[in-house]
């Protein structure tokens, strides 16, 4: 039970690659591959790389519940759950853009981020002068925020491959709030980026 944080862990990494591989190829990003697709197989990928984001973000709970309640916490673990992270959310957002051209998702996609890329530089930095900048309350919940915005993103960009109503009245109010969502998710991600910079600015000085 003990290296089951770890397996849960590295299951994300693939199941982040397989998403983004899955989304890419229903694009028509892949050579000779995505040309041979039918419309169902298109929809099928769609589908199949929706539930692979589920399924690595629920691994995303468990692995540090598991870790903590048999006392697992490995360095690896320490190391390769925020890259997990990081994967799955980039992974899904690079997908959806490449899915087809959506201006509403391309401003907060590209905050999001923009700043994943910039704490992970200052942990690097921190960490090689000793400076270590813990996960803060209020980023945990935006990694839950940003989960279950980037899925409901995932769900609306594949609306027809899973055959829910196209009928205005039921496509617009879905389509303003999961982009709401999508943009309260970059908002509280801005807010707690520029906390780990405050932390980094006053450890360092």
């Amino acid at each position: 039970m003990k290296n089951l944080p770890n397996i849960l862990t590295a299951s994300r990494l693939v199941l982040a690659l397989f998403m983004f591989v899955a989304l890419a190829t229903a694009a028509g990003a892949v050579p000779w591959l995505s040309e041979r697709l039918t419309g169902e197989d298109q929809f099928r990928l769609e589908r199949w790389a929706f539930w692979a984001f589920v399924v690595a973000a629920v691994t995303d709970f468990f692995d540090g519940w598991l870790a903590r309640k048999f006392d697992a916490v490995t360095v690896w673990g320490a190391i390769l759950d925020p890259i997990g992270d990081k994967i799955l959310v980039c992974g899904a957002l690079l997908g959806l853009m490449a899915l087809g051209p959506n201006p509403m998702i391309v401003l907060p996609a590209g905050l999001i981020l923009f700043r994943e890329f910039a704490v992970s530089a200052l942990r690097e930095v921190g960490a090689g002068k000793g400076i270590k900048l813990p996960v803060t309350v209020l980023a945990k919940w935006k990694t839950t925020l940003q989960l279950v915005a980037i899925g409901a993103e995932m769900v609306l960009a594949s609306w027809a491959a899973f055959g829910l109503p196209d009928t205005p009245d039921v496509v617009g109010p879905a389509t303003v709030a999961i982009h709401g969502l999508l943009w309260l998710a970059a908002v509280i991600t801005l807010i707690t980026g520029a906390q780990y910079w405050e932390a980094a600015r006053k450890a360092l000085t």
